[in-house]
């Protein structure tokens, strides 16, 4: 079979100098045989500084290492680089700048090695770009980035049966524009081994279609991921139909979650939990969900949070597991907390839960709009309580109370929408009910 026609540098201003796969004999559709041609050419398309152009056509190779300065680029959509299951495709350790550009990689779904954690596995990559490629069909993680920084961006990830982008342990990396989808167990993770600044940028991302394959209650199965990772803002992205949650901050400090749409989200659509300080949520659009955001985890030192401008509505008492609360709440929250200008319609069960027993502290609660709610507001009155403003909200059609105190999950008094109703550290005035 004739290999595909190269086309002259000097038609390719933006590739001139660079190697080419027909040049060095590793012509698509040659089998694994031409893996060591492959190699030898970004070896010295490296060391000269120059790129390497895939023209289109199949590429089946494996166990590909990346050396400093790599640059591969392709024709996009026809340039494929095919993964023949001996082991790993691409690796990069301890590089300053690896460039991947206008590629699909296909892992068609064959065997990892046990020590490969993803099809794309770069690690202490200073500059890490990849931009307008496919990667889909991995067994484990699509793209693993382990201490790099750089950018993701206008690439399709799919197919992975773990994540399709898993990064730990980053330096200020951005990944935006992406589409991550149909993936087994996480879409975006953005994760580290112990608690301290990422600096990671989330933003206009499509996810949609993330599954939980593993299981548990909340570890797998997010659109979007942040884990002990803190100054991350995760923006103006839109997720789908995850198994349990769009956003989710476990343990993550100074983080934004502004502007992104979440629909149809297994569980709770934003969660922000266990040990953080400092979350802002903020301008969000939910539908259909579980739950809608919850502020969690007072208990583990989770507190200091603003959640304003969101819209959160269509929720559902069914969850993914057995909880002992249940579902279909609309915003939680426990710590330290601004509850202000945000829209609540159709949470089945709470439109706002104040605390949870005695992890209650310093909630301002003001210039809400809860409707269709069975229970507009419910706040926590146990022992030991600390401060709670609850001002001029709007409170219709809640059939069994527009704020009511409890403790714990059984409901201690009448409606308290107009007074505080003997509870001292509760300020309650100025709400309407209808």
């Amino acid at each position: 079979m004739l290999a595909p026609r190269t086309f002259a540098a000097s038609r390719q201003p933006d590739l001139r100098g660079s190697i080419d796969a027909v040049t060095y004999k590793g012509a698509p559709d040659a089998g694994d045989r031409k893996s060591a041609s492959l190699q030898k050419m970004i070896d010295d398309a490296s060391a000269a500084n120059v790129p390497v152009f895939l023209p289109p056509g199949v590429y089946k190779v494996s166990n590909l290492t990346l050396p400093d300065n790599t640059r591969i680029t392709g024709v996009p959509g026809a340039s494929r680089i095919v993964y023949t299951g001996d082991g790993r495709l691409f690796s990069a350790d301890n590089a300053r700048r690896i460039e991947l550009s206008n590629i699909v990689i296909d892992g068609q779904n064959r065997w990892l090695g046990d020590d490969t954690g993803a099809l794309v596995q770069f690690t202490g990559v200073d500059e890490v770009l990849i931009d307008n490629c496919e990667i889909s069909g991995s067994r484990k993680h699509a793209l693993q980035l382990e201490r790099c920084g750089g950018r993701i961006e206008r690439s399709k990830v799919s197919g992975a049966a773990q994540s399709g982008i898993y990064a730990v342990e980053s330096t200020g990396l951005s990944v935006t524009g992406n589409e991550v989808f149909d993936c087994g167990n996480g879409g975006i993770l953005i994760h580290r081994w112990k608690k301290a600044a990422d600096d990671s940028v989330v933003s206009g991302n499509r996810v949609y279609r993330i599954k939980a394959n593993d299981g548990g209650t909340g570890e797998n199965g997010n659109g979007i991921n942040l884990f002990r990772a803190d100054n991350v803002m995760v923006m103006n992205n839109h997720i789908s139909d995850c198994a349990f949650t769009a956003i989710r901050a476990n343990s993550a400090s100074d983080v934004q979650i502004s502007g992104n749409q979440c629909r149809r989200s297994g569980e709770t659509a934003i969660y922000v939990e266990f040990e953080f300080e400092a979350a802002v949520v903020s301008g969000n659009m939910i539908d259909g969900a579980a739950n809608g955001i919850s502020i969690a985890n007072f208990d583990k030192g989770g507190r200091l949070a603003s959640v304003t401008g969101n819209v959160v509505r269509n929720l559902t008492l069914k969850g993914p597991y057995e909880h002992e609360l249940g579902f279909g709440i609309g915003i939680a929250a426990e710590a330290d907390t601004l509850i202000s200008g945000n829209v609540i319609e159709g949470a089945p069960r709470w439109g706002m839960q104040l605390g949870w027993g005695p992890y209650l502290r310093n909630l301002v609660v003001t210039g809400n709009v809860v409707r269709a709610s069975k229970i507009g507001c419910v706040v926590s009155v146990v022992d030991g309580i600390g401060t709670t403003v609850i001002t001029d909200n709007v409170f219709q059609d809640t059939p069994e109370g527009a704020v009511l105190g409890f403790k714990w999950d059984k409901k201690v008094s009448g409606e308290l929408a107009t007074g505080a109703g003997g509870y001292p550290q509760l300020t309650i005035e100025r709400n309407r009910v209808s």
